[in-house]
């Protein structure tokens, strides 16, 4: 046996210089092949657990088992789009905010599952399926960037909800997604003519350092850590943190006419980013897309006069209704405008959040435009 005792220090200087060599050279090695997309799209979701019935979003893991985290492959990975397409399945995609994810839902109560217990069908008896992929935070260009990778999965029917909320421009780079995926987003920016500046300082910058395995070492454990969740996940179905008590949407309402810093009474068309639905509609090619402008609240309390919600003064709202209509027409695109379709009651804590009663009106008003489509 080696004596430890008798080693030099010259021994153990040696030891630890080979240790930081061999520590420095795995992290040289990792940031110079950059993994992270590979290693996030391993996954045991469809494996050994289901797949999530909605992409990974949580602040609070420990109590939803589920998270945050910037990797679209991992986000992927883990939902159940990424199962094998079924011969007869007709397949819808759901993208938008989070009252299409479906907040304070359960996942048997979101959109996506509302219009799966219609039990639809085409005319060629094809099974049609809807999968949800909204995400919470509004901007387009979020919706555009998981519309864009959620293309490989073959769907046949894109159905886009959109609110005047995640339509100004400068909106468009609010949402972490967007801002921590610059170089996919500068792909889109760039193949679409996008007007969003790729150069904006709200995209992370990364270096050599960042893609190290030291740099990215919480992108991995956020990975490893969803690995973990979705055993608690297939256990419950629990993906979110349902709090007991919440406020609900504000009924009197500040008389504050501004919207984002536009002030009454034009709202300019320049200002909003319809370019990025044009962006979509190309991207999906022959495949149809279903434009809707969802549900809002509407107050009846102080100051309603003037505006709708907390989100909307009126002039802003009906003009922007006005120029959603007028391009959906120009453009010859599918759309539909169920903005006052839920009472007010069916809505939970947003302007925007719905009950599963108000989802479920929203979703049979979307049935029968996807009827109507397929179904002339």
């Amino acid at each position: 046996m080696i004596d430890v005792d008798k080693l030099g220090a010259s021994f153990w200087k040696k030891v630890m210089m080979k240790g930081l060599g061999l520590f420095l050279a795995v992290n040289f090695i990792f940031g110079f092949f950059n993994p992270i997309r590979t290693l996030g799209s391993i996954s045991a979701y469809n494996l050994l657990f289901p797949g999530r019935t909605r992409l990974p979003f949580g602040e609070r893991p420990e109590q939803a088992y589920n998270l945050s985290l910037y990797s679209l492959e991992a986000m992927f990975a883990s939902h159940e789009i990424t199962g094998k397409k079924p011969a007869n399945e007709y397949r819808i995609i759901l993208i938008g905010d989070s009252s299409v994810w479906g907040y304070l839902l359960k996942p048997e109560e979101t959109l996506a599952a509302s219009i799966n217990s219609a039990n639809l069908q085409t005319g060629k008896n094809r099974v049609m399926r809807a999968y949800n992929l909204g995400y919470p935070t509004m901007s387009l260009a979020k919706d555009l960037l998981i519309l864009s990778y959620a293309m490989r999965y073959e769907p046949d029917l894109i159905i886009w909800s959109v609110t005047l909320e995640s339509f100004p421009t400068q909106k468009q780079l609010e949402s972490p997604i967007v801002q921590n995926n610059p170089s996919p987003v500068r792909d889109l920016i760039d193949q679409y003519s996008l007007m969003i500046d790729p150069a904006d300082p709200r995209f992370t910058r990364g270096n050599f350092l960042d893609a190290t395995l030291i740099g990215q070492r919480r992108a991995l454990a956020d990975m490893f850590r969803l690995q973990l969740y979705g055993v608690m996940w297939a256990a419950s179905g629990i993906d979110q943190f349902y709090p007991q008590v919440y406020d609900p949407p504000q009924e009197d309402l500040d008389p504050d006419e501004t919207f984002q810093g536009f002030h009454p009474p034009v709202l300019n068309p320049a200002d909003l980013s319809f370019d990025v639905l044009d962006a979509g509609h190309t991207m999906a090619g022959i495949i149809p897309v279903i434009f809707v402008n969802e549900p809002i609240y509407i107050s009846h309390g102080e100051n309603s006069e003037l505006r709708y919600n907390f989100f909307y003064p009126r002039w802003a709202y009906d003009q922007y209704r006005q120029i959603f209509t007028h391009r959906c027409q120009e453009y010859h695109w599918h759309c539909l405008d169920e903005w006052n379709l839920v009472p007010g009651a069916e809505f939970t804590n947003s302007a925007i959040h719905l009950t599963p009663y108000g989802t479920g009106l929203f979703a049979s008003s979307i049935e029968k435009a996807i009827l109507q489509l397929i179904q002339p």
